[in-house]
């Protein structure tokens, strides 16, 4: 089960995720922020995984390719909220590489100079 709660605010589209991120659980995140960022060009996104209980390669697979959008629209992605279980999947699959990694959501916007 997953829960996706969207925030719009001064540019930037806040994803807050609760439950588990996964093969099954994708299609929600691509209906509710993926086809949101296609269609309205987006380009600054904060996922938010403090309540995030479990991820998989799809998942993360899902957040990388809305990294690749927003990067396309000359933005940034952030991630925050990780707790050390999702921190090491992340680490492993090397999406820290690309994405930020922030403690919090005010952190994400005061590194996009928002606030």
């Amino acid at each position: 089960m997953l829960n996706v709660i969207t925030e719009f605010r001064k540019g930037i589209l806040f994803v807050r995720l609760k439950g588990d991120l996964n093969k099954n659980t994708i299609s929600k995140l691509n209906k509710k922020v993926t086809d949101m960022v296609k269609k309205n060009g987006i380009n600054n996104i904060v996922f938010n995984f403090s309540n995030l209980k479990s991820i998989d390669i799809k998942g993360i697979n899902t957040i990388f390719y809305n990294y690749e959008l927003c990067k396309k629209n000359h933005g940034r992605s952030f991630i925050c909220g990780n707790n050390d279980k999702i921190r090491k999947k992340l680490k492993k699959s090397r999406l820290i590489n690309y994405v930020y990694e922030t403690t919090d959501e005010l952190n994400a916007m005061r590194i996009l100079n928002i606030g």
